[in-house]
């Protein structure tokens, strides 16, 4: 109880700073590798554990069920070395992409398009054996292998992601750097928090040309 108590506690203090774009959740190390003006930068990550929830549904309305799911995740509907209900902290950034999943039958399969594919990247102490496991089908833990992605950083709603995600991938263009896959948008801060104060990011992963 007292745990449950602390857990909760614990995201309130994160959400009440949060308002004000103070992020006091954990972040992926990476290494920042080149910098293409003042606002993209080329970062090398290394592998890393994620969970993953991907939904049927297009825009906010999926977003909001793939966080629902990751949320009562890492909340406790998941089990461990014959436990259940282990707590995991929150960490930054949210990853969301637009995606092509297929959606299947027993006796058929069908691509559907306009689904939502959203990641909630796991803190640094677990590793594929230690992490809890996610008792909602839905949920599931991937490895992220080590990636080169460009991000470029802006704050506001996000409601603009798309044209900043053109905004990086013209930048791109006249670059070393060459595309390898498509853009998404990375999220830092709660929809609550102070729009001018929020951080996002257009993002996509990269390699140096040839």
């Amino acid at each position: 109880m007292w745990q449950a108590f602390a857990y909760y506690a614990t995201l309130l203090i994160e959400s009440v700073v949060g308002v004000f774009g103070i992020r006091l959740y954990e972040e992926p190390k990476h290494a920042v590798i080149d910098r293409i003006g003042d606002r993209v930068e080329i970062r090398s990550y290394g592998p890393r554990l994620a969970a993953a929830a991907e939904v049927a549904t297009t825009g906010a309305a999926g977003r909001r069920e793939a966080f629902q799911l990751l949320f009562t995740y890492i909340a406790g509907a998941n089990t461990t070395a014959g436990a259940a209900g282990a707590r995991i902290a929150m960490t930054t950034p949210v990853q969301v992409r637009p995606m092509r999943v297929a959606m299947t039958t027993p006796v058929q399969a069908a691509e559907k398009a306009g689904a939502v594919q959203m990641q909630f990247f796991l803190p640094m102490e677990y590793t594929l054996e230690s992490v809890p496991k996610p008792t909602d089908p839905r949920v599931r833990i991937v490895s992220v292998p080590e990636e080169t992605i460009a991000a470029l950083t802006f704050s506001g709603s996000g409601s603009d992601v798309a044209d900043r995600q053109w905004e990086l991938l013209a930048t791109l263009a006249a670059s070393k750097w060459k595309v390898t896959g498509a853009p998404y948008n990375l999220n830092y801060d709660a929809p609550f928090t102070i729009p001018f104060l929020r951080r996002n990011e257009a993002a996509v992963t990269v390699r140096a040309a040839d």
